[in-house]
């Protein structure tokens, strides 16, 4: 695994992510500026210039969007970032931007729960929709004709990772654009557009802002007219971040390094712990060394995330040890500074065992929360 800290020509990771998007330095102004509320802008004479009109662009999301694109895709003068209101708002603006009636896309069949939605939204306007798990590259066998290769890879929530650059490559090969959702990664875990991909696309309300307390997604690009057209969604849907929710994020990836590197040492620690119980089972964390996924993704993720899955015998022994937890609060989502597990089962929508958990450590003290998950376990088993 390259331990993503420094690159010949650029900064380490946590030089980037502290400076990320910060405007050139201005005397007695913050080196942040604050959010930039406003629906409209003045506009005399001729409708030129940057900002126009609130839901087109704001001088917030351009100093966020910034940040984004320099740890996304560092050094690449070719890439554009847009924001959005959530990480759906972002995986639409490329789905639905993309496709028309007639073509046909590729997505995971172990993604992100509400993917089956989209993918029904898609059947109705007349595109055709297929699936294969992200494991093995499953989706390989299914690019023939297809408009655009969807790649989730860690998968959410059975973390299995796929080889982005070879599924990169044999899209490309057959005419398909690819998107890779880069949620679980993060950029400082994963950079898609180095391994090929068209689109980088995450949830930023997870660990990109990392504090549980704001939804936001993006899309970086690096070609320009399928970015166009995601921006001409973006406008048509009305899809937008607000001005604080986009500052608080720009804020928040000041510390991403710090927080990425605890909590990815802190999940490990918590998967080797888990290893030893007899009572799990298809525990899943990509950073084991014997997990399946492990060989792939030494191979082109910088970090292997925080979030840790497995399985306990039932779904009443899943609910004790959830209920036995003190350290971690029974939440969904997941990258914030305090550890969230999940029994995933009780949403419905992922083809999980009932006992099935979704754990995301967060930046507790590592020893004080490994002795929590051990104690919950004790607890539940009678």
């Amino acid at each position: 695994m390259s331990d993503g800290t420094k690159d010949a020509d650029r900064p380490g990771d946590g030089t980037r992510a502290v400076r990320a998007g910060l405007p050139e330095p201005v005397k007695h102004e913050p080196t942040l500026p604050g959010p930039v509320f406003a629906a409209h802008f003045h506009l005399p004479g001729e409708v030129t210039g940057p900002y126009l009109y609130g839901r087109d662009d704001n001088p917030t999301w351009t100093l966020l969007e910034r940040a984004v694109g320099e740890l996304e895709a560092p050094g690449r003068e070719d890439a554009e970032t847009l924001v959005f209101a959530s990480g759906m708002a972002a995986i639409s603006s490329v789905l639905f931007s993309q496709l028309r009636a007639g073509d046909a896309v590729v997505l995971p069949s172990d993604g992100y729960q509400v993917l089956p939605m989209v993918g029904a939204q898609l059947e109705a306007y007349g595109i055709e929709v297929r699936t294969a798990p992200t494991g093995g590259d499953a989706q390989l066998e299914l690019l023939d004709g297809a408009r655009l290769l969807w790649i989730e890879s860690p998968s959410n929530p059975g973390l299995d990772v796929c080889d982005i650059r070879r599924l990169t490559e044999a899209a490309h090969a057959r005419g398909a654009l690819v998107a890779v959702d880069n949620t679980l990664a993060t950029p400082l875990g994963q950079r898609p557009l180095e391994l090929g991909a068209d689109f980088s696309v995450a949830s930023g309300t997870k660990q990109l802002t990392g504090h549980g307390d704001v939804l936001l997604g993006y899309v970086t690009g690096r070609d320009a007219e399928a970015m166009a057209a995601v921006r001409r969604w973006r406008k048509i849907v009305g899809a937008i971040s607000g001005p604080m929710e986009a500052w608080l994020a720009h804020r928040s990836i000041a510390t991403l390094q710090l927080r990425v590197d605890r909590q990815n040492a802190t999940a490990l620690a918590v998967a080797e712990a888990l290893r030893q119980r007899p009572e799990i089972s298809g525990l899943r964390y990509p950073g084991l060394p014997d997990d399946p996924s492990h060989k792939i993704a030494a191979q082109q993720m910088h970090r292997y995330g925080c979030v840790v899955s497995f399985t306990l015998p039932s779904r009443a022994r899943a609910e004790r040890f959830l209920a036995a937890l003190r350290l971690v609060e029974d939440a969904t989502s997941f990258g914030g500074v305090r550890s969230t597990a999940e029994r995933r089962r009780r949403w419905g929508g992922d083809d999980v065992p009932e006992g099935f958990i979704r754990m995301s450590v967060g930046a507790e003290d590592h020893d004080d929360l490994v002795a929590d998950v051990l104690r919950a376990l004790d607890e539940s088993a009678g």
